[in-house]
């Protein structure tokens, strides 16, 4: 079966954002071309690495000499997204994905495939790895100052979570917290 690729080349809105209490959140990762969405559910962790690793690429690429590609240090203003997802309808669960650089249009790359069921007493694959058999796929291209918003606001998503117990180290659930620190 061939794969079949979600494609935004120019995409008008590439956000993550959640749904769901603090918690129990759900991370999505949409994507908007026209009337085009598509919506993969992310962990929590994946979308915080994803972030911390566009920053990098954009950070590496302000250190060539020059700065070829007009990086910008900030997130532009006129880029700042902090509105809600659109209408979520999950396309997959995401499980590998790599990101890129394209330097013929400037843009980050971002791949997405699902998570595949493998079985038990099968040899799990490197995470670096893609999975040749995937039967879907999200393909993002997005120009540099999209980017440095895009990691901007994820970080801050990310970090919107369940506040954290100043002597224990764990999240406060809304019910309550029991701190177990041990004694000195």
């Amino acid at each position: 079966m061939p794969t079949r690729v979600h494609e935004f080349i120019w995409p008008d809105r590439v956000v993550v954002g959640t749904l769901g209490l603090p918690g129990a959140r759900t991370f999505y990762l949409q994507v908007r071309a026209g009337t085009q969405i598509v919506s993969i559910a992310m962990e929590k962790q994946q979308s915080a690495l994803l972030a911390e690793m566009i920053d990098e690429i954009l950070d590496q690429l302000i250190a060539l000499e020059g700065n070829p590609f007009s990086v910008p240090t900030g997130t532009p203003r006129e880029l700042v997204d902090n509105d809600q997802l659109e209408a979520v309808q999950e396309q997959f669960r995401t499980g590998s994905m790599s990101l890129g650089w394209d330097p013929t249009t400037a843009q980050v790359v971002i791949e997405a495939y699902p998570i595949t069921d493998i079985a038990a007493d099968d040899d799990v694959e490197s995470v670096d790895e893609i999975d040749p058999t995937a039967t879907e796929m999200l393909l993002v291209k997005m120009p540099v100052g999209s980017a440095r918003a895009f990691a901007k606001r994820t970080r801050e998503v990310v970090g919107a979570g369940r506040p954290m117990c100043p002597l224990c180290g764990y999240p406060i659930d809304a019910d309550g917290h029991t701190c177990t620190v041990p004694e000195v």
